[in-house]
């Protein structure tokens, strides 16, 4: 017997209706079937990328390259901030951007080739080509540039990449002064156009710089972006300096063994001490959301319920980790975490 049309009308009706039903859901809980959170923080969508043109691939110092991604009315930004380039091969790397923030039509990166890294930098050295387009997000800032009465700069190498805006920014009359460090001039990138900006204000150093020499009064503020030790030296020294890093921080907590529950699904894992949060949690459930794998996207941001983090991100406030983290990078410093998910 034929269906009657207000028969039809109705069930294509009731399948539209779930169909959208469905999508809420999904959109409202990226990890359903898994029950709803009142206020979801895990599984976040991703900002929107761009997808920009590269007009320019040059070196610029012993194994650094400049690329000038091209688009229009792009986001603006200020000094210090950084964007998420996505690759060919699909991984994701935050690169400091170090061209002029007046100009809507374009982004400059610098990148050095790390030969024993990962693989993202060597691929933006020999992969990444002219007349390629490229995913960007961002940009974010974590590394602003504040007011002050004063300002001390150390950079490393690549490191001077995210203070150079800050340069060009400040005013003529203003009190600054830049340690600059490298293994040598050559591997030193903008290194004239530094000299140029600060005259007798520069100090170049090829090798370890003595830190010492480095005179900061009260109501100078401290910025330094190089290398884990370079930092970490300045850190120790001067308490306050603000610190940029692209790469995860070292743990105080160790990297022992912890047992990781997933409440909402029912299941406890053990995290071993050679692995992430994030891989015992893709074991057992594979959609889970993931970006970076260091710390700074906050796709990976999951809901804590029990137990102390080691947090080693460098993108969450001190009000977000009182419970939430990182899974990519952060750790227990506790026997167990309970997680949300």
């Amino acid at each position: 017997m034929t269906p009657r049309p207000l028969t039809v009308a109705l069930v294509a009706g009731a399948a539209l209706l779930t169909r959208g039903a469905l999508r809420r859901r999904v959109r409202v809980s990226p990890l359903w079937p898994l029950p709803a959170l009142e206020e979801p923080t895990s599984g976040r969508p991703r900002s929107r990328a761009l997808r920009l043109l590269v007009t320019s691939h040059e070196t610029v110092a012993d194994r650094v390259v400049r690329l000038r991604l091209a688009g229009r009315d792009l986001p603006a930004w200020e000094p210090g901030a950084h964007i998420d380039l996505v690759l060919p091969s699909g991984l994701v790397r935050q690169y400091s951007l170090c061209g002029d923030p007046e100009d809507t039509s374009s982004y400059t990166v610098a990148a050095r080739l790390v030969e024993d890294g990962r693989g993202g930098s060597r691929e933006v050295h020999e992969q990444v080509t002219e007349g390629m387009e490229l995913q960007v997000r961002g940009p974010r800032n974590r590394f602003p540039l504040v007011e002050a009465g004063s300002y001390v700069f150390v950079a490393g190498g690549i490191g001077i990449t995210p203070l150079l805006p800050m340069l060009r920014a400040l005013p003529d009359s203003a009190d600054w002064r830049l340690l600059y460090a490298g293994h040598e001039r050559a591997s030193m990138p903008f290194l004239e156009e530094v000299e140029k900006l600060g005259g007798g204000r520069v100090t170049v150093v090829e090798g370890r710089p003595d830190l010492d020499a480095l005179e900061v009064g009260d109501g100078t503020a401290v910025y330094c972006c190089g290398p884990e030790g370079l930092m970490a030296a300045v850190a120790e020294r001067f308490p306050d300096v603000r610190l940029e890093r692209f790469a995860p921080r070292a743990g105080v907590g160790g990297d022992g063994e912890f047992t990781l529950e997933l409440r909402r699904s029912g299941r406890t894992v053990t995290v071993p001490a050679d692995s992430t949060v994030l891989a015992a949690v893709r074991r057992e459930l594979p959609d889970t959301a993931y970006s970076c794998e260091q710390g700074f996207c906050g796709t990976c941001r999951q809901r804590v319920l029990e137990g102390e983090i080691d947090h080693r991100d460098e993108l969450l406030t001190d009000a977000e980790r009182r419970d939430a983290m990182l899974i990519c990078v952060s750790r227990a410093r506790s026997d167990r975490l309970v997680l949300d998910m």
